[in-house]
């Protein structure tokens, strides 16, 4: 049967980097983070592993960094001619920004010098790596150490016996990526956090821990702690594993000592009752964390932390999914990895942003497409409170490009399944592992076997947490009995179907795994205002009028019909943000080389559709009007005026004229959820939304007023403080505006940016995906009105200031505080 139930208590561990009092003393385990100090060359080299090597010419870089963010963008890179199945395609055809058009392609090699002292002999060492893109073969002292080609995947090698104690160490790394080796860009280089782990010969394994509990009540939850631990010395030792579990306000909760007498491997299972338990959901993100300590005696030899959540979640085939008790719908929407202007280069501070934007806009579930992410977006999912599918892979044997994963599937599937599930199954966000994206083997016999296997080893790592995959070929998928294998069959694009699967196989849990993909511009309005499908314009932009879609995919009105079927358990909308790559519809249409699926821009952007899942999908008040009111050339014709709101009715003024009061109609598609007033006429001036109670009182009002020229320019921080780590971020929002404060719709001036005190300029954005400017500079044209400038701290307290000024404009500047670590 298709029937879940999971009971859960999840945790992942972290370092000790900012340790509370409760772990004052010496833990045996030390943590270096490596980010400084690299050197980087974009160019084979036959010895580059070597540690006598002349470095000159090489870049210093910072980790994690992705070399081909920079640029510069070209239609030469990587330019694909390929049929797409999955988008219907019949023939081969161009794709010129399919992967972003960035020079992410070739080889590059990073070095960097370790030292260790002759003490630490008695010591072990390894290094982590949560993700190299890609085909990643690492050395130390010009000894190879090992590889993992899966630029996804987070993996560790025990680099011990290859150090040179009391002497410097040379640690290199080769990644190679090759052309047609992805569908959207993927990024290049140690896009991801190096860390060295040095611990005592007997220590906690790598993802060592995993918490589990068998019962939950509101009187006490039921904690099982399975704790890994490696012996590498070449005798028995007998140890003691204390576990005390700690609430959110550092109060101990619970305890457990257990004594064992270990001689290689072995593994610890401890049972600890937790009282009146606080559920995680992700409404209430409350959260837990563990201590484990390795004791010889009284000597501490190892301890790491493990932060958890306890929660329910039930999936049933009626009722769809239930949290804590609960009935809760997924209202989710889909990533890629990239971070926009900063490129596949991680950044904890940039997702933070990102996730809050989504979190204010209802969303409450997140789906990392088609890979392993970073390891930090689960850490977030946990504690802003989101459920997450985790999901391994975009291809199996079957090819969607020539060097794709299908390369590599029979010699690493299984060890990327396993790295995947060990390092992300403690996490309370995580409600699914997802073992393959619109896989081509949907359409062959025998594509169950391999979806079997695959399922098995998420069962045998995890049995807490169901299997799913996203198919898109619906019929195909449940004849050769591939969708009959997972737990739950996630569905992409396919809400017309959603009540004859139930019909037909009562007993699976239905979800939309992909849906909408619906494409728009910020700011972009297209006259007539109509339904379109694959749209192309000259100007390379899609109608922010939010009704153009691909020919495989639906407006979120139509999928919206489809979720109010309580058995249907909630969708993942294609995309959250725009991500480079995919430029769908344009696909041969240069420059277009980023996406127009998001729901926010590239640059961190809401779009006006941004609004409209916010007026559905949360409990937040939503008034948003559209388009704006700037339309010279247009005086006297049609203007459509759409507002997305949930309040009961709406009325639109022109210049005080009234063009009547609207309330949704059921019985309309696009009168469900949107309000659309299709005979407003265009003159300058004022353009007036109010909105309605139930009771006919007014509740609130928005105006948008026809903009003069362009004349001054505002800054907007999404933060006023930003902490001295070297890596924090604010993100800028730059509008221009007339001398009477409206915004400049249509402005495209050039803005030029000075940064100035104990900061930077990281990078710049606009969300134009046909730009070709570059991200990294001090200068971005606004487009349709804005810009945006990213800010990073510097590792010094004090103030940072950033000036904005162009032609014609008067010069703006904001400043930022810099407060400690």
């Amino acid at each position: 049967m298709k029937y879940l139930f999971i009971t859960s208590i999840l945790g992942f561990v972290l370092i000790f980097t900012n340790c509370k009092k409760t772990f004052a003393q010496e833990n045996g385990r030390k943590i270096k983070e490596l980010k400084s100090g690299w050197l980087f060359i974009h160019k084979d080299i036959p010895n580059g592993a070597q540690p006598f090597l002349d470095e000159k010419g090489w870049q210093e870089v910072n980790i994690p960094h992705d070399w081909a963010i920079s640029g510069p963008f070209s239609e030469k890179n990587d330019l694909q001619t390929t049929r797409v199945a999955e988008d219907g395609e019949s023939k081969a055809m161009l794709r010129s920004g399919r992967t972003g058009g960035l020079p992410y392609e070739g080889v590059g090699w990073y070095r960097k010098h370790l030292s260790f002292g002759k003490k630490d002999k008695r010591k072990t060492f390894s290094l982590e790596f949560d993700g190299a893109m890609s085909h990643a073969k690492v050395f130390l002292n010009n000894q190879f150490v090992g590889e993992w080609p899966y630029g996804y995947s987070s993996f560790s090698f025990d680099i011990t016996r290859f150090i040179h104690f009391g002497q410097d160490n040379l640690l290199a790394v080769r990644l190679e990526n090759q052309t047609e080796s992805s569908r959207w860009y993927p990024g290049a280089g140690i896009y991801r956090n190096v860390r060295l782990v040095e611990t005592n010969p007997i220590h906690i394994a790598h993802w060592g821990t995993f918490i589990t509990t068998p019962q939950i009540s509101a009187s006490k939850a039921l904690v099982k702690i399975q704790t890994k631990v490696e012996n590498l010395n070449n005798k028995a030792e007998s140890i003691r594993l204390e576990t005390i579990v700690y609430n959110r306000e550092n109060k101990q909760v619970a305890s457990i000592s257990s004594s064992q007498h270990i001689t290689k491997n072995s593994t610890f299972i401890q049972q600890i009752t937790i009282p009146h338990p606080q559920l995680w959901s992700a409404q209430i993100p409350n959260i837990y964390y563990a201590v484990s300590t390795i004791k010889e005696g009284e000597l501490v030899i190892d301890q790491y932390k493990t932060e958890f959540g306890i929660r329910q979640i039930t999936f049933n085939p009626e009722t769809g999914m239930t949290v804590n008790g609960i009935p809760t719908k997924l209202k989710g929407v889909c990533l890629h990895d990239d971070l926009g202007p900063l490129g596949m280069a991680f950044n904890k501070s940039a997702l933070r942003y990102r996730l809050n934007l989504l979190k204010k806009m209802g969303c409450n579930a997140i789906r990392g497409t088609h890979d392993p992410h970073d390891p930090e977006m689960l850490e977030l999912c946990d504690e802003l409170g989101f459920y997450y599918i985790d999901e391994a892979f975009d291809e199996w044997k079957a090819g969607k490009v020539k060097n794709g994963y299908h390369t590599l599937f029979d010699q690493w599937a299984k060890k990327d399944m396993e790295a995947m599930i060990r390092r992300d199954r403690n996490h309370p966000a995580l409600i699914m592992y997802s073992i393959g994206n619109e896989i081509r083997e949907q359409e062959e016999k025998d594509g169950a076997k391999i979806a079997e296997y695959l399922t098995s080893i998420c069962h045998k790592e995890d049995n807490t947490r169901p299997v799913t995959a996203a198919f898109n070929n619906m019929n195909s998928a449940i004849k050769n009995g591939l969708a009959g294998v997972v737990d739950i069959p996630g569905w992409n694009y396919k809400p017309k179907y959603y009540s004859i699967i139930h019909q037909k196989h009562p007993n699976w849990v239905i979800y939309g795994s992909e849906t909408a993909s619906t494409v728009s511009s910020r700011g972009v309005y297209k006259l007539p205002a109509k339904i379109e499908i694959m749209k192309v314009w000259p100007d390379n932009q899609s109608s922010a009028y939010d009704l153009e879609y691909c020919s495989w995919s639906q407006l979120p009105d139509m999928e919206w019909k489809a979720q109010e079927n309580e058995s249907v358990t909630g969708e993942f909308v294609w995309t959250g943000f725009d991500y480079l790559g995919e430029p769908t519809p344009y696909n041969a249409n240069w420059p277009s080389r980023s996406s127009y699926f998001g729901i926010i821009d590239l640059s961190g952007i809401p779009k006006d559709r941004y609004y409209l899942y916010q007026s559905h999908w949360s409990n937040k008040k939503v008034l948003h009007i559209l388009p704006h009111w700037n339309w010279k050339g247009h005086e006297g014709e049609v203007v459509p005026v759409f507002v997305y709101t949930n309040y009961p009715s709406a009325e639109v003024f022109i210049n005080g004229k009234s063009y009547g009061r609207k309330t949704f109609d059921q019985s309309s598609l696009l009168d469900s959820y949107r309000l659309r007033w299709e005979n407003t006429i265009y003159q300058p001036g004022e353009l007036k939304v109010v909105a309605y109670e139930k009771d006919g009182k007014v509740a609130e009002t928005k105006v948008i007023r026809t903009a003069g020229p362009p004349s001054t320019i505002e800054l907007k921080s999404s933060t006023t403080q930003l902490s001295a780590n070297g890596e924090d971020l604010a993100f800028v929002t730059i509008s221009i505006k007339d001398k009477n404060g409206n915004l400049c719709p249509l402005a495209d001036n050039m803005i030029h940016f000075k940064v100035i005190g104990k900061g930077k300029l990281r990078a710049v954005g606009n969300g134009n995906a046909a730009s070709l400017e570059p991200f990294e500079a001090d200068y971005r044209k606004a487009f349709y009105g804005k810009c945006m400038a990213i800010i990073q701290s510097g590792h010094q307290r004090g103030e940072v200031t950033i000036e904005a000024s162009g032609v014609g404009l008067k010069s703006s500047s904001l400043t930022l505080e810099i407060s400690k670590k």
